[in-house]
């Protein structure tokens, strides 16, 4: 009986010292203790918490203990020893608990249904806009730069005597698209145009590229003018690789830029917008890493093909067969908001929209361009693109001309194009789960300043790495690859940090300085600033490097001047930046008040 009752007060020793973390109202953890149940020990019996009992004596505790050894004895063994595991009632408690203390925490941090019933067709939207952005982004490079007679320094001149005009000719007739038609109407007018034309290009043009392509004539032209004018003429010989480079760039300021973020402005409010924008391209940027390895996979598709076959017209029918089926896709989540969403009272005021508009003010070209001047506000928002369109053109097209050096072959070409979409895509994700705290900690400032810091850090190194090459070489050569790789490699860096903290939270920034204007601003001002401010800002870049390639002799002698360019630009992006966030703070403020 003896040894019975040593064992029973064992095993109650053991119990009691293994419940401590849970009688000790200071260390609340989960061990092992957790298999019994001593929920009949209270914390004021917790006989072996010295926390509790500091001035116990050993004689108390052995007391207590044979106190509590006696009342045990009175039972029987087998109820006492049932008394200390946990009843079949409390464990499934305890899970239940347990998963809906899990299931709350996601469910708390999702967002309302309301919200979620336009936030998530917007972030497809802008998946579809941004899968069809990288094919066709990654397909003009190669057809331009890689067309005959033709290189990296056609950029400049294509983008300033191509690219600016074809921009300014849209905004004229956007803007009488939105004074005679319906937003939507206008979404769709824009968009169905530019998913016909890459299909054709796939299906028509490129096939007879050939016959169309003037090649005896630019020739005879070349050999009377100087060796300066071969650039240009090499977007004469190569007209429709230029339009399709056009019309791909303006997909990314028409539809990107001008019309999803439009649509987005009026369907959310400023506090889901704080939220919620930098979320946007979560979805979006994983269609970056889907394009980069669509167009990876259609590369080593060309290699394996049989000779004879057209290597370049079966990758395109391929590229602009994705981009018809995002295309198609984005116009069908579209309609399903414009049916669905924006008639939900729980989504949008409805009664508003409701209201007659006031009937809009025309203005001529010239009123339009004189009222952006006078506003400030418009004024820093189109500094601001500006300045980020020439600096990444300035960096962007030296490296490029590296680039074309490293991987003459097309299928080469594309295939690092396809990897750097995709890494730029799960950079971006990185950075935009990094933005939104930016926004909700540092404000509308900062997230703003993080874009031009990137650049100038990145881009001075990238130079650097071009100006001082010779004392890099025991570098590259203890890395195992030549310097020229190692210019690749860096430049593919800063563009993937430029880009990613762009999409982040540069695109943000931008569409969330619209929310507080009134109408008229929203609207041609946005068209004016994102329509021709972006082209403006790389065909500017452009055009220094034009009179530096003719003034120097050549890109890569012109690369201090544009390192020097490159500071100045971002002392003005930074000063623009500081003005418009002291103005978008006063903007809010005023809205907040009504």
């Amino acid at each position: 009986m003896i040894r019975f009752t040593q064992i029973i007060f064992l095993a109650q020793f053991f119990i009691t010292v293994n419940s401590y973390s849970t009688c000790n109202p200071h260390k609340r953890t989960v061990d092992s203790a957790s298999k019994f149940q001593i929920s009949s020990i209270s914390p004021q019996r917790c006989y072996w918490n010295t926390h509790n009992y500091p001035a116990a004596s050993t004689a108390q505790l052995r007391q207590n203990n044979h106190g509590m050894n006696n009342n045990f004895l009175k039972n029987s063994p087998s109820k006492n020893v049932g008394s200390l595991n946990m009843s079949d009632s409390a464990k499934p408690a305890m899970n239940s608990q347990e998963k809906k203390g899990f299931f709350s925490k996601i469910t708390s941090s999702l967002p309302p249904a309301n919200e979620r019933k336009k936030l998530v067709p917007l972030a497809m939207m802008f998946f579809c806009i941004l899968f069809n952005y990288t094919i066709l982004r990654d397909t003009k490079d190669v057809l331009m730069i890689t067309a005959p007679k033709s290189g990296a320094e056609v950029i400049p001149f294509i983008k300033t005597y191509v690219n600016l005009p074809a921009a300014i000719g849209f905004t004229v007739i956007y803007s009488k698209l939105c004074d005679n038609m319906e937003q939507k109407n206008v979404f769709y007018s824009c968009v169905i145009p530019f998913l016909l034309f890459f299909a054709s290009f796939a299906l028509i043009i490129y096939p007879n590229a050939g016959a169309l392509h003037p090649h005896a004539f630019v020739d005879k032209v070349a050999a009377i003018l100087p060796l300066g004018f071969s650039a240009p003429l090499a977007i004469v010989r190569n007209w429709s690789y230029a339009l399709f480079y056009v019309m791909a760039e303006m997909w990314g300021s028409v539809v990107a830029s001008l019309l999803f973020w439009s649509f987005a402005n009026e369907v959310t409010t400023v506090d889901e917008a704080k939220k919620y924008y930098p979320l946007f391209g979560l979805g979006a940027n994983v269609a970056l890493i889907f394009s980069g390895q669509y167009v990876k996979w259609v590369s080593k598709m060309r290699a394996n093909l049989a000779p004879g076959v057209d290597a370049w017209g079966m990758s395109l029918k391929y590229l602009m067969g994705a981009v018809m089926a995002s295309g198609g896709a984005l116009i069908g989540i579209f309609s399903y908001m414009q049916r669905n969403v924006l008639t939900d009272p729980a989504c949008v005021d409805v009664a508003a929209r409701a209201k007659p508009k006031k009937k809009k003010v025309k203005m001529s070209m010239k009123d339009s361009f004189k009222f952006l001047v006078d506003s400030p506000y418009i004024r820093n928002l189109a500094t601001l693109v500006i300045s980020y369109g020439m600096c990444i053109n300035i960096v962007e097209v030296t490296w490029k001309s590296k680039l074309k050096l490293a991987f003459p072959n097309p299928n080469d070409y594309s295939a690092f194009m396809g990897n750097f979409s995709s890494v730029t895509g799960a950079v971006t994700l990185v950075m935009m789960l990094i933005g939104r705290t930016i926004f909700q900690k540092f404000g509308w400032r900062v997230a703003a300043l993080v874009t031009p810091t990137m650049i100038a850090v990145t881009g001075l190194a990238f130079f650097a790495l071009n100006i001082f090459a010779p004392t890099f070489v025991p570098v590259a050569t203890a890395l195992g690859t030549t310097p020229l790789m190692l210019a690749v490699l860096i430049g593919a860096a800063q563009n993937i940090l430029s880009k990613s903290s762009k999409y982040a939270l540069f695109d943000p920034c931008k569409e969330m300085a619209y929310i507080p204007l009134d109408q008229e601003s929203k609207t041609k001002g946005k068209a004016a600033v994102d329509v021709i401010g972006n082209p403006l800002g790389k065909s500017g870049g452009s055009f220094i490097q034009q009179v530096l390639i003719f003034g120097v002799g050549s890109l890569a002698a012109a690369t201090p001047y544009l390192a020097v360019i490159l500071a100045g630009l971002i002392v003005v992006w930074f000063k623009a930046a500081n003005s418009l966030g002291a103005q978008f703070n006063d903007a809010m403020a005023v809205v907040e008040s009504e």
